[in-house]
């Protein structure tokens, strides 16, 4: 029962910090551009000299 009184406000604790983990990409742009990653692999590099 003790280790139910630790685990518990652990897994709560790293549910939040993924949760604000999650809010933070969102808000710093990271989901903005989705098609074009998927566009950019299909293109061929340009020729280096």
């Amino acid at each position: 029962m003790v280790s139910l009184a630790i685990l518990i406000p652990v897994a709560l604790g790293l549910g939040l910090l993924g949760l604000a983990a999650f809010f933070w990409s969102i808000k710093s742009g990271q989901y903005d551009d989705l098609e074009g990653a998927a566009a950019r692999i299909l293109e061929d590099d340009p020729p280096r000299e």
